[in-house]
């Protein structure tokens, strides 16, 4: 009889709010009169968490996706139409906000060390049609090269990051979100930092920070913090009330105070909470059998806001194993690794695909059917790592795909 499978109890994420989070957000309501929408609270939230990050300006918004869409909205306004480089492994939203703002996507694979996009292959497919890069790093993991930043400036090309799953993760010191012409965090239930619904996008450039804050909200040129940019729009537009002159077909996709609230509260904790987070990793990858299972990851840096387990071979019984030993013992997993695997192959983007291979993204197909995450967080037991382990060890390979 085989044994009565250990119920691990392993969520994919946890609520990162805590009660000293919700106690500042009770604390204000109680004052007298408390406005709720967009004021003082954000506008502290964005100062700090620009301070922590490394930018001059960042601007708060409702969801990471509305920072991807403003930011492109952005990079349209300022740039003009063209080709903007993507990942094949990310959130829908990059992808959806480049095809939305009337970009044409151009597909780069993954490395499989990063899960991000290879470096190499970027600089391979930039031409003068590049309006922009977008890379997404993904899961914790810092995406970027030396090379990739040196050349993307020497051709003055802006490199947008997607830092929506590693706040915390640096390259060269610094952290990712920090690196390019712009960057974009997710600040949703369970990432590192959570405001309940929210999102930040983030800048040194002061042009793009004032375009950022009108396509914010409705294109309102009284958004612009500099009176110059104000005071030019009154200046060509005499027939319009001042506080109504709207720059640009936007959006709103403004947050709260109660948000931002929150966000200032996390982001107290949010170094010593990493901290658990590489630590958790860490032991899952010097566990895990190398010969199975990936564990050559570029860890450098990384900031995990989940366990990767990509199967060295495309073995599809290990697969089936995996799964199926994750299911027993109450292992809450993902297929396909972030944001549903390969994006190439999702109905989106089928009117996209015309002339695209599959079998020319080699890499990102090996983690889309033989790849997983799993929940990190900082209440992980250590216990409940050591026990995966060895029960992922223990399941047999197939001889037929060993090298």
């Amino acid at each position: 009889m085989k044994p009565t499978p250990v119920n691990l109890d392993w969520p994919l994420m946890k609520n990162n709010i805590v009660r000293a989070d919700l106690d500042a957000a009770i604390d204000f309501l109680k004052q007298d009169d408390p406005r709720l929408t967009q004021a003082r609270q954000v506008m502290q939230f964005e100062d700090e968490w620009s301070a922590w990050l490394g930018v001059r300006h960042s601007v708060f918004v409702n969801s990471g996706s509305s920072a991807n869409l403003i930011t492109l909205a952005a990079l349209r306004q300022l740039y003009g139409p063209g080709e903007v480089l993507v990942p094949t492994l990310t959130w829908v939203s990059d992808v959806a906000a480049v095809i939305q703002n009337g970009f044409t996507p151009v597909f780069v694979d993954i490395d499989p060390r990063t899960l991000g996009m290879d470096c190499r292959q970027i600089i391979d497919k930039l031409s003068s049609r590049t309006r922009a890069v977008f890379i997404t790093h993904v899961l914790g993991f810092n995406a970027v090269t030396e090379e990739l930043l040196k050349e993307l400036a020497r051709r003055r090309i802006p490199l947008i990051e997607d830092a929506c799953e590693s706040h915390g993760t640096t390259f060269q010191g610094r952290k990712v979100g920090s690196l390019g012409w712009a960057s974009n965090f997710s600040f949703y239930y369970a990432h590192h930092l959570s405001t309940v619904e929210g999102g930040m996008a983030c800048t040194d450039d002061p042009e793009l920070y004032e375009t950022l804050r009108m396509f914010r909200s409705h294109g309102l040129v009284r958004e612009c913090r500099s009176a110059d940019i104000r005071a030019s729009y009154q200046a060509k537009h005499p027939d319009l009330n001042p506080e109504f002159i709207f720059a640009f077909p936007a959006y709103n996709v403004r947050s709260t105070e109660i948000n931002a609230i929150i966000g200032r509260s996390q982001l107290k904790r949010l170094d010593e909470k990493n901290d658990v987070r590489r630590k958790n990793f860490e032991i899952f990858l010097q566990h895990l059998d190398p010969e199975k299972y990936q564990t050559d990851f570029a860890v450098e840096g990384s900031c995990n806001y989940a366990l990767t387990l990509v199967l060295r071979q495309a073995d599809h019984d290990l697969c089936r194993e995996v799964m199926e030993t994750l299911t027993s013992h109450k292992v809450e997993f993902r297929r396909g690794m972030a944001g549903g695997g390969n994006q190439l192959r999702q109905p989106y983007l089928q009117p996209w695909m015309k002339g695209i291979d599959l079998a020319s993204f080699p890499c990102v197909e090996h983690a889309h059917f033989f790849g997983f995450y799993l929940g990190n967080y900082p209440g992980l037991e250590e216990e409940k790592i050591h026990t995966l382990c060895g029960l992922l060890n223990r399941l047999p390979a197939s001889r037929a795909v060993r090298v």
